[in-house]
């Protein structure tokens, strides 16, 4: 699944940007919860609850296209079989983000982005 990897650009090359990406979407499926800034939380935030609505769909096509993107099968067997089903009756919204303290070294605005 080819990804535009647009908006924010974190001062990294795409090809980081884009591991950096798809990293945090796992550790958010696998945790459902992370901590991170917030610049990041909101990029983050898209791409999950697109994962999330190909585990609704929950046809081969979507499987693979989740797999193009994640690339650990654990965690989009749990995005298909678990997360998809808690948010069957949900149009969107999987994700909260909650502005937390500041990070002490560089003072970035810290965020949690979690599952609902």
């Amino acid at each position: 699944m080819r990804h535009k990897v647009s908006g924010r650009k974190f001062d990294r090359s795409t090809a980081h940007r884009t591991a950096m990406y798809r990293n945090l979407v796992q550790s958010l499926m696998g945790c459902e919860k992370i901590v991170t800034t917030e610049a990041k939380a909101k990029e983050v935030r898209i791409m999950a609850e697109k994962m999330i609505t190909l585990g609704k769909k929950g046809d081969l096509s979507a499987r693979r296209r989740a797999l193009a993107f994640i690339y650990d099968e654990a965690i989009v067997n749990k995005v298909f079989e678990d997360i998809a089903k808690r948010y069957s009756e949900r149009n969107g919204g999987y994700t909260r983000i909650t502005k937390m303290a500041s990070r002490l070294g560089d003072g970035a605005s810290m965020a949690q982005l979690e599952l609902v």
